[in-house]
């Protein structure tokens, strides 16, 4: 059954923000919610157990205990929730993923930031972009976050996830980064929690260890990006223009 359980049921949120990783274009998304969750050492929240998502578990180091491969971490004192996910969703299922995760989003008051790179030529800091469902607009506006430059999309499962919001009137909004599409941009996810999560969900993150450390997260994140290019276009997350229709 298709279900989100919370494995730390005394951890209590109060309409958190929940911040988006799924992997995608320069895995610009796993990339900041990883660092997120890492940086202020939150908690292990909750499990996905949605469609689309394969049925295997994952280890992490120093540890024997398995988890699922998508998760939910929570810090209480931000009321900030990350959802952190080390395989990408199925594109034949991404409908069912997006109900899954919308339906408790809504139950539960959470204000989702979604996540998604752009493949398009940078010169210096990465340009930032937002879109945005319901009432999710006037956080952009206070974050000083402008809209993309013409029409486009954002395809794969945020794209399902923004499209379900729509659908059901959620508030939420979605940032868009310039990235390299082909490698992992570490650069890119900087720019958004810097210009993007930090103002928008009020958080004041470090980001210094995220560029010390990319190299080593260009090594790490390089054989998750192969399996993304292996996929359908439409099975990866990504923001892309439309030209010829405006």
């Amino acid at each position: 059954m298709a279900r989100i359980q919370v494995v730390e049921e005394d951890l209590e949120l109060d309409s958190p923000t929940l911040v988006e990783g799924l992997p995608g274009a320069g895995l610009v998304g796993k990339i900041a919610a990883d660092h997120l969750a890492d940086e202020f050492e939150m908690t292990y929240y909750a499990a996905l157990h949605c469609d689309g998502l394969p049925q295997i578990a994952v280890y992490e180091g120093d540890s024997s205990e398995l988890r699922p491969p998508v998760r939910l971490y929570a810090d209480e004192s931000m009321d900030l929730v990350v959802l952190r996910s080390d395989v990408p969703v199925s594109p034949t299922q991404v409908t069912e993923f997006a109900s899954c995760v919308t339906g408790w989003l809504d139950a539960n008051d959470v204000f989702p930031v979604y996540l998604s790179g752009l493949a398009e030529e940078k010169e210096g800091t990465p340009e930032l972009y937002g879109v945005a469902t319901g009432d999710g607009e006037a956080e952009l506006d206070d974050a000083g976050i402008v809209p993309p430059r013409g029409g486009g999309m954002v395809s794969g499962p945020t794209g399902a996830l923004l499209h379900r919001a729509v659908e059901t009137g959620l508030d939420s909004v979605g940032l868009i980064v310039q990235t390299n599409p082909r490698f992992p941009d570490p650069e890119a996810s900087r720019a958004i929690l810097e210009h993007g999560i930090g103002p928008i969900a009020d958080v004041d993150v470090n980001t210094d260890r995220l560029v010390e450390k990319a190299g080593e997260i260009q090594d790490a994140r390089e054989q998750l990006a192969e399996r993304l290019r292996e996929m359908d276009q439409d099975g990866s997350t990504q923001a892309q223009p439309i030209r010829g229709f405006q």
